[in-house]
This record gives C-alpha cells, structure tokens and sequence, in this order.
C-alpha cells in the first residue's frame, strides 16, 4: 500500500485544502492517505473540518504552530519547527509520498528534506501549484524554495494559466491535473430575499478577490432593487467592506458559512470579480450547483467556464458588470446559463478523474 502524507496550511477552509481533502477521499485500496497540518488552525470550522476528515477514514496530524496571520511571521517559524516536529511522525509511518499544497506547506516541505536529505530517497515529492501568482512578498525566499521543487520534478499545475504563469517565471512547463469536484447535497439558505434576485459572493475578503470592485458594484447598484448581495466572508479587508457596505439597503455582510458549497444552489447568481486566480473550486462548485457566475475573466477563473461565457468582464471593468446587471441578467435564461455551466465543469472537473490522475503521479514519479 502507498501511504500519501498531504502537507496542508491549516485545518480550515480553502481551495487548496478542499483539495487535498478530495484526493485523500479516494476509495482506492491500494492508498493510505494523511493529512498534515502546518500552522494549527482554531476558527470555528476547525471542529467540522476534523470530523469530515474522521468520516472519511483520512488520518490527520495536527500543528503546533498557533495560525497568525501576521506578515508571513508565523509561517516562517513553522517551516523553522517544521521538520524537528514532523520527522516524529515521518519516521512512524514511513510516508511513500509527500505532497505539499500552497506556500507555506511548499515551505515547510523544502525545509524537512534540507534538514533530512537522506530521507529524500525513501520518499517521492509531489507539489501542486494553486496560484498564477506565488511568493508574493517573498520572492528571494520562493527563488530558493522552487529551485528545490524543480530540482526534483515535482510540480504539478491545477489549470493552462497556472502552467502558464510558471513557466513565465520558473521556466518549467508542469503537467496539469485539473481540480476535480463531485456534486454536493443542496438545501436551502435561511436568509434569501424574497422577490429579489440574490447574489452571492462567498471568499475571502482579500485584495486578490477584487474586493474594491465588490464594493463598488454594491454600492453602485444601491437604487436598484431588483437585486439583493449576500457578501459571506472574512479576512483582512475586514473593515473596508463593513465601513463601505455596512449603510447599504441592497447587501448583508456576514461571516463565513462552513459548507457554503451545501447552500449555493439556493442563490440565483454568484459574483467573483477576483483579480487571479488558481483553479477556483468556488467557481466549479457554483456550475455544480446550477449557480451561473458572474465573474473577472482573469487566469484561474475563465478556465472554469465555457469560453464564450456571456457574463464574464475584462479587466475587471466595473461599468461592463454594471451592465450585465442593468441589461443582460434582466433578458438572460438563467436555466440555460445553469444548464451550460454545468455541462462544462461535468466535463471537465470530475472528482474520480482528478484522483485517478493524483495516484497514477504517485504510483510513476
């Protein structure tokens, strides 16, 4: 049997996490999975995570670390306590392959086997690339870390865009292996509207999900009421959004919903104007969920939708999104868009597909 250790940021949501938690569910006989926690998480999803993770049959390995979101701070301090916690467990169950996911497992990963080289040769590496854009803030660090990846082929890119960009950077053209993600049970969401068309964006509040541009859409749909936006979310543009939209008759602010991806089919639309993306599994759930996107049609986030996707803007302009709102969603099939949506990601996205392909990589590297 091959034992699969995924090196994971925190136990809590994410695309990268939902991720690895997709792979590890794999039924397949001949895999033994964990999942390896960096920094130890302790929001209010932490709890349901570990019991998806018990429910599954996954083993898991908690962090020591405490997760502060403080300039990089704490993840540089767990990639430091990384390997002298981790070799514990590592020499335990003796892991087949490590497979890291996002930068601060990517960190942590290069840091174990700098400490431990000789373990390299009882153990593959494979490192899945979630982002166009990596090491933002730490390029002389990253420089280092991806030598190391490269060094040992272990990339593994989740869309054309994600290749793309790192070989614009990096020079490596990895192969792809596409998110994969099943249909979830739907039930429906308390806190609709009735009689106006709800929109949802569900994310993290950060400058990457083009949160000036959420704002500015809201607040310049305000006199319109044929529409009503449920912005669900946290993080550090906290208080911009709050200060911003906390007057507006047309929104309600409010805090993450574990299983969010349960309630998407309640909502009419979802909205994503991210500047980048990886692969966003959001926008694959959302076409899952019969959920039409309205979205920024930048790198991670087109690859998830038919590539003459009517409600797509360039350039995040906000005038184009002003549009589709004033003229195109009042004359648009909103059955039809679903329906196309879906077809596309069916095609596309399966879950089986993405972890028959994981585990042929583990199986050849």
């Amino acid at each position: 049997m091959t034992k699969v250790f995924h090196i994971i940021s925190h136990f809590d949501m994410g695309g990268a996490e939902r991720v690895a938690v997709n792979i590890a569910s794999s039924k397949s006989p001949d895999f033994e999975y964990h999942i390896v926690e960096v920094v130890r998480a302790h929001s209010q999803f932490t709890d349901t995570f570990i019991d998806e993770l018990r429910t599954a049959g996954i083993k898991y390995h908690r962090a020591i670390v405490p997760d502060v979101p403080f300039h990089f701070l704490f993840e540089r301090i767990a990639a430091l306590l990384f390997p002298l916690h981790f070799i514990f467990t590592f020499l335990r169950h003796r892991p087949d392959v490590i497979h890291a996911h996002t930068e601060a497992a990517d960190l942590c990963t290069y840091a174990f086997f700098t400490c431990f080289p000789w373990l390299k040769k009882y153990c593959r590496i494979v490192r899945t690339i979630h982002n166009t854009r990596l090491w933002t803030g730490q390029k002389k660090l990253g420089d280092r870390v991806e030598r190391f990846y490269l060094r040992h082929h272990s990339n593994v890119a989740i869309s054309p865009s994600v290749r793309q960009a790192y070989h614009n950077n990096y020079g490596e053209q990895p192969p792809i292996i596409y998110n994969g993600v099943s249909p979830v049970s739907q039930k429906s969401y308390p806190l609709l509207v009735e009689g106006k068309t709800n929109i949802l964006f569900a994310g993290r509040f950060e400058p990457q999900k083009g949160i000036s541009v959420l704002i500015g859409i809201i607040r310049a749909l305000r006199d319109d009421n044929r529409y009503f936006f449920h912005v669900i979310g946290d993080g550090s543009l906290r208080d911009d959004v709050s200060s911003a939209l906390d007057d507006m008759p047309n929104v309600a602010v409010r805090p993450p919903v574990f299983s969010i991806s349960s309630f998407l089919s309640s909502f009419d639309y979802m909205l994503m104007p991210s500047e980048f993306e990886g692969l966003s599994i959001m926008a694959i759930e959302a076409s899952m969920a019969h959920l039409p996107n309205i979205i920024n049609s930048c790198p991670g986030l087109a690859d998830t939708l038919p590539p003459d996707w009517q409600l797509a803007v360039c350039n995040n302009n906000l005038d184009n999104y002003l549009h589709i709102f004033r003229n195109v969603l009042p004359q648009a099939s909103r059955s039809s868009l679903a329906d196309e949506a879906f077809t596309f990601v069916n095609d596309n996205f399966s879950l089986c597909r993405m972890q028959a392909a994981y585990e042929n990589v583990y199986q050849n590297l």
